[in-house]
């Protein structure tokens, strides 16, 4: 969309688009150098996805050995330059952190947790996260948000930052198009609110700190091979910002990668999340896991997983514990079978006995949304009596409910409990940790789907986070960060797009205002 000279209602410095952990930051930063900076969130409250998060921010110790590792883990789909960018914010970036940690009241701690592969430069990491947030109610302020809290009190530290610098916020305000002037630079935005359209100038730029499309089915359909594809956080992310930019020029890069795993659906159509399975702890391939490792963050600790996962034809076919099971879980669900011409894998099925049920809560629900108020039960009855969890006295009746061969299920349980018994998954090679026989009657199941936590596709960006097109060309005014064109692009870093939240929306924010000055 063009700019015309006498059509603008108002003109601020930067907006930012977006009141995720990026976007507060970006805003922030922009207010603490001096813009003029506008936020605009188009759900009526903030936090989009960043707040269901762990809230474990990626540090480093050292930024060649973040460096190093980050170049092993996306293996070569992003250019050194952003991911050097990014290797050097998380060496500096738990200062800004703890300084908006003291200003808010909240108290940060630093556990060093190496990544979650075993890549040269893997022991450089680290997580600066809140620990607890003294006087504030996290379920009064934000009770339409669920689940895990590490990333609720990070952004309610990073909220009360916004709100003490009397930063304009604009709730319910969509961003629809770029404005661009004669020379395809960026020059302004058009919003929409509840009164209509509004054209705002831009002096130094956009930033899309709008997420990604993790709830759009039509994007998922080109880009991703297994579907559907649930979502399990968020259904604000429609991929706002990677049309926006895609209409002004911008290439795209990662548009296939996710962070995602494997889940359950609910039978309530009206409820619109997949369900997780409880966090297991990651681990690392090939190491021995160091000594000072938090217990939360340890395959050690008694985390046993009690279930297999099955096809539609009742076998077997993945780890069901990858080292970053959150991440990669959903991978192998997603290959068509051409010979049916379906997803045998999709769905799923999970395959437990009675002690492996009462070992504890099975499910749990990380959403931020105003119409939902379902949690997974501490027992597991309540997903028993919706039918989300079905059982059976027999696994032949359990494959029955499956649509499995009744023979192939019970051969596949008998091949694993030999494996347990021997202690080791001589098919898929689960850590002899989590192995747990399945014996005992009742025997359950429960329909598994892909989860896509968050995406990683977007517009590309290079080292100081401006977007560019289809021949590396930097499009002026047009910037991005967090998830929305995140860097990994093969294999991820737990914590590693919160990294890109913080690093980038403060990168961002300078450029932007750097256009400020030069056009002053």
């Amino acid at each position: 969309m063009e700019a015309h000279e006498d059509n603008w209602d108002e003109t601020v410095d930067i907006v930012v688009v977006g009141f995720g952990f990026a976007g507060g930051t970006a805003a922030i930063e922009a207010h603490d150098i001096g813009a003029n900076v506008l936020l605009v969130e188009k759900n009526q409250t903030p936090g989009g996805i960043s707040i269901c998060s762990a809230g474990g921010v990626r540090i480093a110790k050292d930024r060649d050995a973040a460096f190093a590792y980050l170049q092993a883990t996306n293996a070569g789909t992003t250019p050194d330059e952003p991911l050097a960018a990014l290797a050097e914010g998380m060496v500096t970036i738990s200062t800004f952190i703890e300084d908006i940690a003291e200003a808010a009241g909240a108290n940060p701690v630093i556990n060093w947790m190496p990544g979650n592969y075993p890549f040269e430069g893997f022991d450089t990491f680290g997580f600066i996260s809140i620990a607890d947030y003294p006087g504030v109610e996290l379920n009064e302020k934000y009770p339409h948000v669920r689940g895990l809290r590490g990333g609720t009190r990070l952004f309610a530290a990073l909220h009360h930052n916004v709100e003490a610098r009397d930063i304009p916020v604009r709730y319910s305000t969509a961003a629809e198009r770029l404005i661009t002037g004669p020379d395809g630079a960026v020059v302004g935005v058009q919003l929409r609110d509840s009164s209509g359209v509004r054209r705002v100038r831009t002096r130094g730029g956009v930033i899309l700190a709008c997420g990604g499309f993790e709830a759009d089915t039509e994007m998922q359909a080109q880009y991703w091979q297994g579907k559907p594809v649930m979502p399990q956080a968020y259904m604000g992310n429609t991929g706002d910002g990677i049309r926006m930019a895609q209409a002004v020029g911008a290439d795209l890069w990662h548009m296939w990668h996710y962070h995602g795993t494997y889940g359950m659906p609910h039978p309530d159509p009206d409820y619109p999340f997949g369900m997780r399975l409880m966090k297991f702890p990651d681990w690392i391939p090939e190491q021995e896991e160091p000594e000072d490792v938090p217990a939360f963050f340890s395959a050690l600790h008694g985390k046993r997983m009690p279930w297999i996962v099955v096809d539609a034809r009742g076998n077997r076919f993945m780890n069901e514990y990858p080292p970053y099971v959150q991440d990669t879980g959903h991978r192998d669900m997603e290959i068509m079978d051409p010979v049916s011409r379906t997803h045998l894998r999709n769905p799923a099925w999970l395959v437990i006995d009675a002690p492996g049920l009462a070992s504890g809560q099975m499910g749990l629900q990380t959403y931020n949304d105003h119409g939902q108020t379902f949690m997974w039960s501490a027992d597991n009855k309540q997903e028993i009596e919706l039918g989300i969890i079905k059982g059976a006295d027999t696994l032949a009746e359990l494959a029955d409910i499956m649509g499995a061969p009744a023979d192939a299920l019970e051969e596949t349980v008998d091949r694993w409990n030999a494996f347990v018994a021997a202690g080791e998954d001589k098919d898929y090679g689960r850590i002899p940790e989590s192995l747990v026989p399945i014996q005992e009657p009742p025997f359950y199941t429960t329909e598994l789907r892909p989860l896509v936590g968050n995406t990683q596709g977007g517009p590309v960006h290079d080292g100081r986070q401006r977007v560019l097109n289809a021949f590396g060309e930097v499009i002026p005014g047009l910037y991005t960060a967090g998830e929305l064109g995140s860097v990994f692009g093969h294999l991820y870093i737990s914590g590693g797009n919160l990294a890109e939240c913080f690093i980038g929306g403060r990168a961002a924010a300078r450029e932007a205002f750097g256009n400020v000055a030069d056009t002053a």
